[in-house]
């Protein structure tokens, strides 16, 4: 049975966790939905990150991290925007993948600021840690 065209396209666009420590990888289609949660969750001022299914708590010292890159960066934070998986990336570490992605803010679109996070494989998912908010 041969597959549609928009049945092609979406398989085509699946992206799969790969344990390659050579070269930096897109983000898995996988991780981007809980990832996107973190980012909607930060935009609203929720530092914490409180709720997220499949993300690790965030110590309180990470918390006042994040608010303070957010807060001394100036700019208001946005939902990720689709184009956000073109840039961000992750890369394996031997037993985890470590992720930057690539923030948005409403005056400037893609900004210089990232989420750093680390990513294990978990029974049968990934659990997310997130590490801080920051420019490179």
């Amino acid at each position: 049975m041969a597959l549609r065209n928009t049945e092609r396209s979406a398989v085509e666009r699946t992206v799969l966790a790969v344990k390659d420590a050579e070269h930096q990888r897109p983000i898995p289609s996988a991780w981007r939905p809980t990832l996107s949660a973190v980012v909607s969750a930060l935009a609203n001022g929720e530092h914490n990150i409180e709720g997220v299914l499949g993300v690790a708590p965030v110590s309180r010292d990470t918390a006042a991290q994040i608010q303070g890159y957010i807060s001394d960066y100036g700019e208001v934070l946005t939902e990720l925007s689709e184009a956000t998986w073109e840039s961000s990336v992750c890369i394996w570490m031997g037993s985890r993948w470590d992720v930057l992605i690539d923030l948005w803010t409403e005056s400037e679109g893609r900004s210089d600021l990232v989420l750093s996070a680390r990513v294990r494989e978990s029974g049968e998912g990934y659990s997310i840690e997130v590490q801080s908010v920051h420019v490179p």
